[in-house]
């Protein structure tokens, strides 16, 4: 096994929710963030709705606060830090960084993702 590969830093797990039920993320940086993130040579998982997620208990919130090291695409950070504990799965700030797409533009939330596909490489 390659010691290098033992001591990189971890990979940045990306989730970007669609927001698809309450819909108070404009549908115009939904959708640039989205295609952003899909030309992108980044991993990431679309959850179509954080919200129900949470109201569900949704195990993949458990998999995503359990990661070393996440970024969500979101909306307001204590909304989705509330989503996570309401679900039972709070979340480590030191590990999550939430970005908002109700307050942010899309070129800003880019800026913001597209140096990760760098350490993806």
């Amino acid at each position: 096994m390659n010691e290098a590969a033992n001591t990189a830093a971890p990979e940045t797990r990306i989730v970007y929710c669609r927001c698809a039920y309450a819909r108070v993320v404009p549908r115009e940086v939904k959708d640039a963030v989205l295609e952003s993130l899909s030309a992108s040579n980044l991993d990431f998982d679309a959850a179509p709705d954080l919200c129900e997620m949470s109201a569900r208990k949704d195990e993949r919130l458990r998999e995503i606060a359990a990661q070393p090291s996440a970024t969500i695409v979101a909306c307001y950070p204590r909304a989705v830090r509330w989503l996570f504990s309401g679900a039972g799965f709070p979340l480590d700030p030191e590990k999550v960084r939430i970005l908002n797409m109700r307050e942010e533009p899309a070129e800003a939330i880019v800026r913001e993702i597209l140096p990760l596909a760098e350490t993806q490489q």
